[in-house]
Formats: structure tokens, C-alpha cells, sequence
């Protein structure tokens, strides 16, 4: 399936500083990257979409190769590796993910962090391209029965307003931006 794509992040005068290769929303995740997203999100810039995992390669290979490293003093990007490899398609082993579940049990998270987090998702938007490729990476895979069974439970009154009120905003603004 052709659901990849490279990307590019710029600097304020729009020159690149990063290559890189995903999919879905890729190009906008903030955690475990040593290259930070930009907070201006009109400065992802997608290069090349559509293509193969091995095409994305290739591709992002190719640009960090004609753009150069700052690491190795040959170029402008930040980027730590001439690129061409990744975790994708990455399976963690049974012990590994017991291990993590269990770091992670109990942990909970501040009203102070989950009021930072609100403030920092608001009013977030996400390129119509990249929309695209989420649902494209999403294509052909169905969710289980249980799955299915937990999204159709009965939602309580409170809770089926606040989603009422939150798709009326949501169609509002969309209705507004164009």
C-alpha cells in the first residue's frame, strides 16, 4: 500500500532542517524525537506522498543526501543519520511490553498536566494531506467484535451532551475557516 510519505521541517525563513519519513501522523508527533516538530504547524512541509514504504526510503535517503548534514558539516539538516532505516513495522516481544505496562501502572497524571495538555491540543488542525494518510493507514483493518461492543455502550446523558456541543463547535469552525 502507497500510505507513505517524506516530510520536511522548516525554519522560520524556510529553509529545511529535518528530513523524514512516515505515515499516518507522523510528522506531527512530539515525543521520543530528537529533532523537535515545529510549533507552527505550516512549517511541515510534505515533500513526496503516496508512495511505498521503500519508495519513502529512498526518497528521504536521497533528500538528506542533496540537502547534507550539519553533524558531518556537508549541509543544513539536523538530521543524526543519512536516513533510510526506522523501526517501522516494529513488533515488541510479549516480556518487553509486560515490562512497560508494569513501569507504567499506577501513574497518574496531574490536573495541572492534564490542563497543559488540553491547552496545548487546542485549537490544534491537521493538513487535510496528512488527515489523508491517517485514514489511509487505516484502510481495510477492522476493529473486533469486543472493540466494537465497547464503542456502542450506552453513554450517559452528561456525556452525549458535551459530544453534541463539541461537533456543533467543530462544525462551526470548520464552517467558518472556509
Amino acid at each position: 500500500m502507497n500510505i507513505y510519505y517524506t516530510y520536511a521541517y522548516l525554519r522560520e525563513d524556510k529553509t529545511p532542517y529535518y528530513i523524514g519519513k512516515g505515515k499516518g501522523p507522523r510528522a506531527f508527533r512530539t515525543s521520543n524525537r530528537h529533532c523537535p516538530c515545529p510549533a507552527d504547524k505550516s512549517r511541515v512541509l510534505f515533500l513526496k506522498t503516496g508512495l511505498s514504504e521503500a519508495d519513502a526510503f529512498k526518497h528521504e535517503v536521497y533528500m538528506i543526501a542533496v540537502l547534507g548534514r550539519k553533524d558531518l558539516g556537508t549541509g543544513i539538516l539536523r538530521n543524526l543519520t543519512d536516513g533510510g532505516e526506522g523501526t517501522s513495522g516494529n513488533k515488541r516481544s510479549e516480556e518487553f511490553r509486560a515490562r512497560m505496562s508494569e513501569v507504567h501502572s499506577g501513574k497518574t497524571i496531574s490536573e495541572e498536566q492534564k490542563h497543559q495538555i488540553s491547552k496545548t491540543l487546542t485549537g490544534r488542525t491537521i493538513p487535510p494531506e496528512a488527515r489523508r494518510n491517517m485514514s489511509l493507514c487505516k484502510l481495510g483493518k477492522k476493529k473486533s467484535l469486543e472493540t466494537r461492543k465497547r464503542m456502542s455502550k450506552p453513554k450517559s446523558a452528561e456525556t452525549r451532551k458535551r459530544i453534541s456541543i463539541a461537533q456543533k463547535n467543530r462544525h462551526r469552525n470548520n464552517n467558518e475557516q472556509t
